[in-house]
């Protein structure tokens, strides 16, 4: 394999502020990028991917990443918890241009947006996810494409995953031989809607990638043995309300009228508020719990018994909370159009 050069760009927050540095196609990159090197990644490995023995996690597809003191290095895929029902990865994918391949970050959203039309595999076909879905809470994975253990797993189905391009390992969009996939509408919009970054899980497989020196494009010739992770990385299930995150503000998507989006947002923003309120009501409540505990005789079963509910109440409150953002984003996106109201833009 040839030498790889040294040479690394690090974007600063601050120049892609001002719009000097859109290096992956500038109309679909939103503040994704991170640096840009003048070598393209090795192709994708060929791998099976680990089997899932505990329901809830979602395929994060091995890529390469680079590194300015050795080069490029496999990041393995893993099953990984996301940080909330109801949401799916977008893998992050290197793109040409301004005479570099840049890296645009992955996410975590209610939707897949664009990553390069690179077909990472299992259910990642270059668009869109076909590995599973979610009903309400629950995870469900497609069989054909992911691979489940069915005896501990009964959220499965089964469907047929037609491809009608033509599947390769190219691992980067743009360029010499690189991918000449574009985002739709659809994906650009994903992109622009709010999402989160990877969960500290994920960065903690890319930072055992990146100690590890068998995982070098130099080291292995683009063809690592550790392609994907054996085990999923399991996110806790929380305790208490106190080990729930404060519930955000979300911006409602752009509807292209600007007296809807200022009806929505509200809504949004009064959701938002409910939801912290009863989530320190109940931090409250379980904080008193353990109080009045401490002041009377306890047994390790009586102990158990008060932290299993509490675990209850937080995962119920959880639940609920996420069921009802999903059901306020649908009902705004079903709103019917007023007279003379613009359409959404999509």
């Amino acid at each position: 394999m040839r030498q790889i050069p040294k040479s690394l760009v690090v974007l600063s927050a601050c120049t892609l502020a001002l719009g000097l540095a859109m290096i992956a196609v500038p109309e679909y990159a939103v503040a994704q990028i991170s640096v840009s090197v003048t070598l393209a990644p090795p192709a994708l490995p060929v791998y099976e991917q680990p089997v899932l023995v505990q329901e809830g996690a979602i395929w994060a597809p091995g890529y390469w990443t680079y590194d300015q003191e050795d080069g490029y290095f496999w990041v393995p895929g893993a099953w990984v918890q996301p940080p909330e029902a109801g949401l799916l990865w977008t893998p992050g994918y290197w793109g040409w241009g301004n005479a570099g391949y840049a890296w645009n970050e992955g996410y975590w959203g209610p939707t897949v947006g664009f990553y390069g039309g690179v077909a990472y595999g299992f259910g990642y076909s270059g668009e869109g996810y076909a590995g599973g879905h979610w009903q309400g809470p629950q995870f469900y994975y497609n069989t054909a494409v992911s691979n489940v253990n069915v005896t501990n797993i009964h959220n499965t189905y089964t469907q047929t995953v037609v491809n009608n391009t033509t599947v390769n390992r190219v691992s980067f969009n743009g360029g010499t031989g690189g991918l000449t996939a574009r985002p739709t509408a659809a994906q650009q919009a994903a992109a622009r809607a709010p999402h989160q970054q990877a969960t500290a899980a994920q960065m903690q497989v890319r930072q055992a990638a990146m100690a590890n020196p068998a995982l070098k494009a130099s080291a292995n010739g683009g063809k690592p043995q550790t392609a994907a992770t054996s085990k999923p990385a399991v996110k806790p299930a929380p305790v208490h309300a106190a080990d729930l995150p404060a519930v955000t503000h979300q911006v409602a998507s752009s509807t292209g009228n600007a007296e809807r989006d200022k009806v929505n947002q509200s809504e949004q923003d009064a959701l938002r508020d409910t939801q912290e309120k009863q989530r320190q009501e109940l931090q409250q409540k379980q904080a008193a719990d353990h109080e009045q505990a401490a002041k009377q005789p306890s047994t390790s079963a009586s102990a158990k018994a008060l932290e299993q509910q509490h675990q209850a109440q937080t995962q119920a409150l959880a639940q609920r909370h996420t069921a009802e953002q999903k059901t306020l984003r649908d009902t705004q996106e079903r709103k019917p159009q007023g007279n003379g109201e613009a359409a959404p833009h999509t």
